[in-house]
């Protein structure tokens, strides 16, 4: 599929889900729950709140920025997991291509734990917790030690900047 092609099938996805948000009761936003690659349900939330800063990436399996992102990711989650910060992969591939995520986890050898959600779910519970549109993958979301979301970046977000944020904000958050 190409990007222009991508995109607007995006666009219409998240047009889409602003009408069935106008439909539905809104939901807070740890209602809505991912699996993980066993089938358990897990939450953002299972994950923060420890005392370590959470970085999440929301990925697709055929996104080409994702792929060359992951592995700058399954590093900062290395040097930084035992001491301030981690990373939590979340596919945007759901269950209908869940084969697919496996091997993008196989693929760029993550040493971090991912979930898997289904599309409009993960849009919706994004576009809940920013009060902004879902604009495609890679999404990072930035967690402080409380658990607390700090910051929330549609697109690729060099873990330089993010160690840099971590940096001036550390104190900030605890």
């Amino acid at each position: 599929m190409s990007s222009t092609t991508r995109y607007r099938a995006m666009q219409r996805l998240n047009t889409l889900l602003l009408m069935l948000l106008c439909l539905l009761p809104v939901a807070h936003a740890d209602d809505v729950t991912f699996a993980d690659f066993d089938g358990t349900p897990r939450s953002i939330a299972d994950y923060t709140g420890d005392g370590r800063w959470l970085v999440v990436m929301i990925w697709a399996h055929d996104c080409a920025i994702c792929n060359r992102e992951a592995e700058s990711y399954a590093q900062f989650h290395v040097a930084h997991a035992d001491k301030d910060a981690r990373v939590l992969g979340i596919s945007l591939d759901g269950a209908a291509n869940k084969a697919e995520a496996q091997a993008f986890i196989a693929r760029n050898d993550l040493p971090f734990p991912n979930l898997i959600g289904e599309p409009v779910a993960t849009m919706m519970r994004y576009m809940n917790l920013t009060q902004e549109q879902f604009r495609g993958t890679p999404t990072i979301l930035l967690y402080d030690p409380s658990g607390q979301l700090r910051a929330a970046q549609p697109g690729a977000v060099p873990v330089s900047s993010i160690e840099a944020y971590i940096a001036r904000n550390t104190s900030a958050a605890s």
